[in-house]
């Protein structure tokens, strides 16, 4: 490549040359015929001069000669031109041969120093090759030999090592767990906050348990036909007077009353023994015990609510909310009743109130009237939370009370800290084993899920589901589970607990390690 550059550079110089010598010879050879011409010219001018007259002949003469001399300049001008472009061409010339020979020697010395440059590269890649084998060689003699000694494939190793640091990761992981919930435990108020809630101890009273029906004992079967009258007339009579379905079968010395509604059922129930016990049993009769009954139980509803509010040491309630509260004694939320929950609440309300340092009345006002709404004396499709909210509001309630009861089932926004106190005591009254009851295949078959649940995981011996499901005792064999597997295997299972099961209140899950060493003396 080089070499054809310089070629065609020489080539160009050797143009260049023969251009300017053949410049030269047609530059002379117009001149000799510009002389030439110029000179015929003054021949005839002198002959046409002499010619002519003698008289101009030195006129003429010196105009020749004039011409002459300013042909001659304008000759020596473009001569002169000439030559000066001839000369700057011979000095670029000069100057690219200068430029040329310049980046020859560039060149060569480029060439040689990459030169050596490629052959230094050369023995270092041989170098770093034969290290690089040597060290292929070394690494696979060190797997070979640690093959030997530990009697591992490779696979088999990284397998190991992968176990090794993912149980170390785990350990790791559940011990900053731990030590955050404990940091968090010792230093953040809202967390002692939730462990003063959940640690205040549950209060157990007596459950009246209501059903749907109720049985009328009466003592002879005799009765019977007196209840159901001439052709069925008392029976139909006393159903259309209170409500109830008075069921009268083979059942000996009892009639079944059926109805939705306990306060009615209660009425047909005294009703009934006032006419069995009166003895006259009649139509005209029927309405007329069954409206006194009515009365009576209207006025023993007062009382109820009366006695609750003075018993909890509340005051300044509408009268038509005591009249709800004693309501409440004659409904039942999934078997509990619902005045000795309501009561129950507003207990617990008052002493976690007292233990945060907040209004113990106002709580316990909350936690009476946080299930009004279940009550009502005509049907609304609004959830009995914010039903409840209403009417505390309609009778001029507290902002805090009324924001409580509608916010316990998180139909609305809380506000205060009372409306998390409510809600809180009505899960721990409602969550509490023997508050509510629960059908005994479901019962059964949550207890058994959460056995299931534990046995799930490596390590696990046995599995009990104790104290109605609240907790769920796990024993670990001691070879498999260290102490450190332990504290994580009881938050795993928790973990499992929580997301895949649906269940009131809190299970506790505790892990049980323990070894034992047993001896035979003979």
């Amino acid at each position: 490549m080089i070499e054809n550059i310089i070629l065609i550079i020489i080539g160009i110089g050797f143009g260049l040359a023969i251009g300017y010598i053949v410049a030269k010879l047609i530059e002379k050879n117009k001149a000799t015929i510009l002389l030439r011409n110029t000179k015929k010219e003054a021949l005839t001018i002198i002959k046409e001069a002499k010619v002519e007259a003698e008289a101009i002949k030195k006129d003429k003469i010196l105009q020749a000669k004039e011409k002459f001399i300013e042909l001659k300049s304008e000759h020596e001008k473009v001569i002169i031109a000439r030559d000066k472009k001839i000369a700057d061409a011979e000095k670029r010339v000069r100057d690219k041969e200068s430029q040329v020979s310049q980046e020859l020697d560039k060149n060569k010395k480029l060439n040689q120093e990459l030169t050596f440059k490629i052959s230094d590269y050369d023995k270092k890649i041989d170098f770093l090759e034969r290290k690089n084998e040597e060290i292929i060689k070394l690494h696979r003699k060190q797997v070979e030999h640690l093959e030997a000694i530990s009697g591992l494939s490779p696979d088999d190793a990284k397998k190991e090592l992968v176990a090794s640091l993912k149980e170390e990761a785990k350990t790791d992981a559940m011990s900053f767990i731990q030590e955050t919930i404990e940091e968090a435990k010792l230093t953040a108020q809202q967390e002692a906050r939730k462990v003063i809630l959940n640690t205040i101890q549950r209060v157990g009273v007596e459950q009246t348990v209501e059903n749907c029906v109720s049985v009328f004992n009466i003592e002879s079967d005799d009765v019977k036909g007196r209840i159901i009258g001439r052709e069925g007339r008392n029976i139909r009579a006393l159903e259309s007077e209170t409500g109830v379905e008075i069921i009268v079968d083979d059942t000996p010395e009892a009639i079944i009353l059926s109805c939705f509604d306990p306060v009615r059922r209660e009425i047909a129930r005294l009703s009934l023994h006032k006419l069995v016990t009166d003895g006259r049993i009649h139509p005209a009769r029927i309405e007329e015990v069954v409206k006194k009954t009515e009365k009576q139980i209207q006025q023993e509803i007062i009382e109820i609510g009366k006695r609750t509010v003075i018993d909890l040491g509340i005051h300044g309630l509408h009268p038509e909310l005591i009249k709800t509260i004693g309501r409440m004694k004659y409904r039942s939320s999934y078997g509990q009743n619902l005045l000795q929950h309501s009561r129950e609440v507003a207990n617990l309300c008052g002493l976690m109130a007292a233990e945060l340092g907040l209004n113990a009345k106002l709580a316990k006002r909350a936690g009476l009237l946080h299930d009004i709404g279940k009550v009502p004396e005509t049907e609304s499709e609004l959830p009995h939370a914010l039903l409840g909210m209403e009417w505390a509001q309609k009778f001029n309630e507290n902002e805090e009370v009324c924001n409580a009861i509608g916010a316990h089932h998180d139909e609305i926004e809380m506000k205060s800290l009372i409306a998390p106190i409510v809600q809180v005591c009505d899960a721990i009254s409602g969550a509490r084993p023997g508050a509510r009851r629960q059908v005994l295949d479901s019962y059964i078959q949550r207890l058994k899920d959460l056995e299931d649940i534990a046995f799930g995981f490596t390590g696990v011996q046995k599995a009990y589901a104790i104290q109605a499901g609240r907790e769920l005792r796990v024993i670990v064999e001691s070879e498999k589970v260290n102490d450190a597997k332990a504290s994580e295997l009881s938050f795993n299972i928790s973990q499992k607990i929580q997301n895949d099961m649906t269940y009131p209140g809190q299970v506790r899950v505790t892990v049980i390690r323990e070894t034992r060493a047993v001896n035979i003396a003979k």
